[in-house]
């Protein structure tokens, strides 16, 4: 009897382990990278370590972020990347006539939002397959940045570079502006897909937009709303952009922004199919990522074989998606 009890016990546990495994792979990869990382470099740890890699993933993190929406409500976005490019370009004009980061990070939320928008009508209410409307966008956008910049840089006046630096790269506590910006956008993103009605409509359109109308649900307004909320994610891309470079080229600024969100989606366990996101998942799925970058630096792997291995490691992480969705 005892053993019988003490079989059902350990059966118990080892299905705890596999379902926490199951729904928190991302943790296990994370704390498997950071050895990896610290094989090769020993100082990978310290905390101006950790403090260069999350400034360094809050540029393509935001876009992940708002990427996760997307996938959550079963919709893609290719134009996050041309959206970022085009809001950078135009916020870099309104900085030097106005010497204003707020008006800046307005303007980059507002016209983010708006961007996505039009892909949220395309989609939304004229039905558009999202691959196809995206990728539209993301041309016409990428267009007409190139267009406007006559194919040369955005940059900050270099005489109103000192008081931007000040604000965009400052800190607080010790930690760059960009980081808390980040993280902040993180756990508000969290917070409304987990913890508000938007939240729950989105995961519902995603599992299933018929079903979700007949329980009163608009999966139209919602598909629309989320790629404004997209958008805007894109618009602190461009900011974050501008605040760490200072010059930018939008002719081909953030052209990998899309695969590196789609990524680090995959790694962190939201579903491709929709209905089922996780924020705080596409977090260290974005940390994750930049941490392969800098692996691969340690290493002494030539760089041209990043686009492989980063490649690689989203068909693994769609593959482990489809067993859990299987079994």
């Amino acid at each position: 009897m005892n053993q019988e009890m003490t079989a059902k016990k350990m059966s118990l546990n080892k299905k705890k382990v596999f379902s926490f495994l199951k729904e928190n792979g991302f943790i296990v990869s994370f704390l498997l990278l950071c050895v990896i990382a610290l094989y090769f470099n020993h100082a990978f740890l310290s905390p101006s370590s950790i403090l260069s890699l999350l400034n360094q993933t809050s540029i393509r993190g935001c876009i992940a972020l708002g990427l996760t929406f997307a996938f959550t409500c079963g919709m893609f976005d290719m134009s996050v990347g041309s959206t970022a490019a085009l809001l950078a370009g135009v916020s870099v004009l309104i900085y030097n006539q106005t010497q204003s980061v707020l008006l800046m990070i307005l303007f980059d939320l507002v016209g983010g939002a708006l961007l996505g928008s039009v892909n949220g009508i395309l989609v939304g209410e004229l039905d558009f397959p999202p691959f196809i409307a995206t990728l539209s966008t993301q041309v016409a956008y990428r267009s007409i940045i190139t267009l406007w910049g006559a194919n040369g840089p955005f940059a900050i006046n270099q005489e109103y570079m000192t008081s931007f630096r000040k604000v965009a790269m400052g800190t607080i506590l010790g930690i760059p502006h960009l980081v808390w910006l980040f993280v902040l956008l993180a756990i508000l993103l969290w917070f409304v897909l987990n913890r508000t009605k938007f939240g729950r409509y989105v995961t519902a359109v995603g599992s299933n937009a018929n079903a979700a109308r007949l329980t009163g649900i608009n999966p139209r307004r919602i598909k629309i709303l989320t790629y404004m909320l997209t958008g805007a994610c894109a618009g602190l891309t461009a900011f974050c952009a501008v605040a760490r470079l200072t010059s930018i080229t939008a002719a081909n600024l953030g052209e990998k922004w899309s695969f590196d969100g789609v990524a680090a989606v995959a790694i962190g366990g939201s579903t491709m199919s929709g209905g089922h996101g996780k924020v705080i998942g596409t977090f260290f799925g974005i940390i994750s990522y930049q941490m392969i970058d800098s692996i691969l630096v340690y290493a002494g792997i030539n760089p041209y074989l990043n686009g492989l291995v980063q490649g690689i490691i989203i068909v693994v992480a769609v593959l482990l998606q489809g067993r859990r969705t299987k079994y």
